[in-house]
C-alpha cells in the first residue's frame, strides 16, 4: 500500500480473487468486481490536459462509470442537484423513512429486483393514498425517493428515503393545501397501510411463483411455511420514520448531496487495509458512542459490499406525484403559482441560487495557476507508454 489514504478500489484489489473462491459473483457483482479497481488508472487510458495560461500540464484518467463505484458518484451528483434545484418549491420539506423488516430483507436479498420495486411502489402509495385523504391532508402530493440497501455497518438494510413538499395541490387544481407546521402525516397509519400493501404484493407474487427462495430461505417453498411467515411480519409494527422538516431549499439540497448518489461506503470511512484486514468507521445508531471503527477480515467486508450492488437498470431514484417525470412540467410550474412564487424558467428559487452545495471551483480550471482552463491536448489509450499510475 502506498502512503496515500486507502480506498475500496484497494480493498478489492487485495481481496477480490479470494472472495471469488470463496463465493459465486453474480454478473452484476463481477462487474463491480472487475471495474471498480480500475478507475481513475492508467488501464482505463485518459487524456493529457494542459494549461491555456501557464502551460500546467496533468494526466486525467477516465472512470469505471459504474454507479456502485464511490469515485463515479460526484459528477452525476453535481448533475442530478442542478435540476433539482430547479424543481424546489418554497415550502418545507420533510423526510420519510420506509424500512423493511428483517425477515422480508432476506428475502430481498435473493430477489432484488422484485422486493425493491415493491418498496418502491408500497411506499408512494402509501404516502400518495393517505396524502388524498381529506382526513389528513387532501391533496395530491410530489415527492422523490432513493432506495438505500445498507446499515452503517455494511449489513443488508433495505429502505427508501423520501424527501416530500410539505403540502400539495387541491383536487380542483385552484388552491396549494399546505400541511399543519412541523407535521406532515401520521407515522402510525403511514406504517399500517405500507405493511398491508407490501405484504399484499408479496403475497401475490408468491401465488405466481415469482418468488425465488434458496439456500437457508428453502422452506419457505413450501405454502405453511411462507403462510407463518407473513403471518408473524404482519403483527409486527413495521418502521416508518419521519423527521423534522428540512430548514429551507439549501438544507434540502445539502441532505440530497449526500443521500441520493451514496453508495454503500465512501472511500473516506475506509480507515486502514492490510494484506488480510480492512478497517472502517461507522456509527452505532443503536447507542450514542459515536463514530466507531469497524475491522473485517477483507473477504468479509468484499462480501458485504456486493451485497448492495443492484440489479442491471434497477432505478434507485424515483420521483412520483406532481414531481413525476411525466408530470413536473405542468404541474410544478402550478404548484409554484399556487403557492405564490413567481414562475421563472431560467433561475432556480431565490433562497437557493446561491446554494453552496456542490459548488467546488470548475473541474477545468487549472490548480497551478487558478486562472486559465485545463485542454485536452493528447488522447492516451488504455496501455499507452506515457501513463503512469497516480491513483
Amino acid at each position: 500500500m502506498t502512503s496515500r489514504r486507502p480506498e475500496v478500489a484497494d480493498v478489492l484489489r487485495n481481496f477480490a480473487t479470494a472472495y471469488s473462491e470463496a463465493y459465486h459473483a453474480s454478473s452484476c457483482q463481477a462487474r463491480v468486481l472487475s471495474q471498480l479497481p480500475l478507475c481513475r488508472t492508467a488501464s482505463l487510458g485518459g487524456h493529457k490536459l494542459r494549461c491555456d495560461s501557464c502551460g500546467h500540464e496533468q494526466i486525467s484518467y477516465n472512470s469505471c462509470r459504474n454507479r456502485h463505484c464511490p469515485r463515479c458518484q460526484a459528477a452525476a451528483r453535481a448533475e442530478w442537484l442542478a435540476d433539482r434545484e430547479r424543481e424546489l418549491l418554497d415550502v418545507p420539506d420533510f423526510h420519510v423513512v420506509f424500512t423493511l423488516p428483517d425477515e422480508l430483507a432476506a428475502i430481498a436479498l435473493q430477489n432484488k429486483r422484485l422486493c425493491y420495486g415493491l418498496l418502491f411502489r408500497a411506499a408512494a402509495r402509501t404516502l400518495r393514498t393517505i396524502a388524498a385523504d381529506p382526513k389528513h391532508l387532501g391533496a395530491q402530493i410530489g415527492f422523490l425517493a432513493v432506495l438505500h440497501t445498507w446499515s452503517q455497518n455494511l449489513l443488508h438494510h433495505p429502505h427508501v428515503h423520501c424527501v416530500v413538499p410539505g403540502g400539495g395541490i387541491s383536487p380542483d387544481r385552484e388552491r396549494w393545501i399546505a400541511c399543519r407546521a412541523n407535521f406532515f402525516l401520521p407515522v402510525r397509519v403511514l406504517s399500517r397501510l405500507f405493511r398491508r400493501l407490501y405484504v399484499q404484493g408479496l403475497q401475490d407474487a408468491f401465488a405466481k411463483g415469482d418468488v425465488e427462495l434458496h439456500g437457508r430461505l428453502e422452506e419457505l417453498r413450501q405454502a405453511s411455511a411462507w403462510t407463518r411467515t407473513l403471518a408473524q411480519v404482519r403483527r409486527k409494527e413495521w418502521v416508518v420514520y419521519a423527521k423534522p422538516p428540512f430548514g429551507g431549499p439549501v438544507q434540502v439540497l445539502k441532505y440530497l448531496a449526500r443521500y441520493t448518489h451514496r453508495v454503500a461506503i465512501s472511500n473516506r470511512r475506509i480507515v486502514a487495509v492490510d494484506d488480510e484486514r480492512v478497517s472502517f468507521r461507522w456509527k452505532d445508531r443503536s447507542s450514542d458512542s459515536g463514530s466507531r471503527t469497524m475491522t473485517l477480515a477483507g473477504v468479509e467486508f468484499v462480501r458485504r459490499f456486493l451485497l448492495h450492488v443492484l440489479p442491471k437498470g434497477f432505478v434507485r431514484i424515483r420521483h412520483f406525484g406532481f414531481l413525476a417525470n411525466r408530470s413536473r412540467k405542468e404541474k410544478i410550474p402550478l404548484a409554484r403559482r399556487l403557492i405564490g412564487q413567481q414562475e421563472s424558467h431560467s433561475q432556480p428559487p431565490p433562497s437557493s441560487t446561491h446554494s453552496p452545495v456542490d459548488s467546488p471551483a470548475s473541474p477545468n480550471r487549472c490548480p497551478n495557476c487558478q486562472v486559465g482552463r485545463l485542454v485536452v491536448v493528447q488522447e492516451l489509450l488504455p496501455g499507452h507508454p506515457m501513463l503512469f499510475d497516480t491513483s
